[in-house]
């Protein structure tokens, strides 16, 4: 867990979200150097080319965001998360519907890796309601109550569990700051600077809403990384976030 949400400098609340194609991922790699942080390697580039791609980003002095939302039986989670420590993963997703004795064995897992390799643990995320879905599709899943209701049990249950935090949409920050505590990772996609495209996204928030509403981390990722200039725009997005 965090030890106080506000304490984290600026440019480290940025999670810049490669989610584009291997060379462009690895140009920006280059392009972010000495400005970003925090990089998120979800499914696409993952799948494409495996742990290497973990390793790479943390030579690079990168803390690395993996971003393969867990969701299988506790016994295959807990290989998963224990093999994602291992690889280097500094943070790490779950959805949190999976239930508590899935995130459970996932924290066994990372824990298990972390002490048999002498490496931090990394921080673990329950995934509530992808930022994607809006009401209709959440019914259309079977699931009745409101979006923030459904949030909070997640993210409720992902706390109970033990986990670092959760994943959740801007518009949701507020009430799970207010429950969860100060010490608790909220990470928040969904962010868009003002004036920037929706894209697929149906719940979002410019960075200072987001960082106001009490989100710890903001996962940012085409309003850097399909700008004319990246460094640029991440330089002006952490000088908004710093005032």
């Amino acid at each position: 867990m965090l030890t106080d949400y506000q304490d984290i400098p600026a440019r480290e609340r940025i999670i810049v979200a490669l989610d584009c194609g291997v060379g462009r991922a690895m140009d920006l790699a280059d392009i972010l150097h000495g400005h970003a942080a925090w990089l998120k390697i979800g499914m696409t580039l993952f799948y494409k080319l495996g742990p290497q791609v973990v390793y790479d980003f943390k030579s690079r002095g990168y803390k690395v965001f993996l971003d393969l939302k867990f969701h299988d039986i506790p016994h295959q989670v807990r290989g998963a998360a224990a093999s994602a420590t291992h690889n280097g993963a500094d943070m790490l997703t779950m959805h949190a519907i999976g239930g508590a004795a899935m995130m459970q064995a996932a924290l066994e897992g990372t824990r298990e890796a972390a002490s048999d390799y002498g490496i931090e643990e990394p921080i673990t995320l329950g995934i509530t309601v992808l930022t994607s879905m809006d009401q209709e599709a959440l019914a259309a899943s079977g699931v009745e109550r409101p979006i923030a209701d459904q949030v909070l049990s997640l993210g409720m249950q992902a706390q109970a569990a033990g986990l670092s935090g959760v994943v959740a949409s801007p518009m949701e920050a507020a009430m799970l700051r207010e429950a969860l505590g100060p010490n608790a990772a909220i990470v928040t996609p969904g962010v868009r600077p003002a004036g920037a495209d929706a894209g697929d996204q149906k719940r979002i928030a410019t960075p200072a809403e987001a960082l106001a509403a009490g989100a710890s981390h903001l996962v940012i990722g085409r309003p850097i990384t399909q700008a004319a200039d990246p460094a640029a725009a991440f330089e002006a997005i952490a000088a908004e976030i710093g005032a």
